[in-house]
């Protein structure tokens, strides 16, 4: 059985309570090709596309401590622009395009599952806290 690396996911699967921004968007850094004085970016080995980053927290009440925040990836040629956070003191988004890779992760010699979520684009949820709803 051929299992593919990277698993096709709906943002609702993995967030069913949302998420919200809690970082600024930024380029991540190719850390193997970086030198001190030339940075060298990370770009997505399947499209081409540049990768950025942004740090999200959890609304899943329930989720552990430990996994609340979170770094999504996303492939884009130009910096992806974050939704309006209409006075909130953090952005609720959401993701399109989304992959999940599972690997490894070691917290203090005790391994765990983990995932790394990838995104082809943020944007703004629909009936996010300070939109108007749709006429009824």
């Amino acid at each position: 059985m051929a299992m593919p690396r990277k698993i096709n996911i709906q943002f609702g699967e993995v967030f069913p309570h949302g998420v919200y921004a809690v970082s600024e968007v930024t380029q991540v850094r190719d850390f193997d090709r970086s030198t001190k004085d030339r940075p060298v970016y990370s770009v997505d080995e399947d499209s081409g596309l540049n990768v950025w980053s942004v740090d999200v927290m959890d609304g899943d009440p329930e989720a552990r401590k430990a996994d609340r925040q979170l770094s999504i990836k996303i492939l884009s040629t130009q910096k992806p622009v974050l939704p309006s956070s209409n006075g909130l003191p953090f952005t609720p988004v959401e993701f399109d395009g989304m992959t999940a890779t599972p690997y490894v992760a070691e917290n203090g010699g005790r391994p765990r599952l983990a995932w790394s979520f990838r995104a082809m684009a943020v944007r703004a949820p629909k009936n996010a806290p300070g939109q108007s709803k749709p006429a009824a």
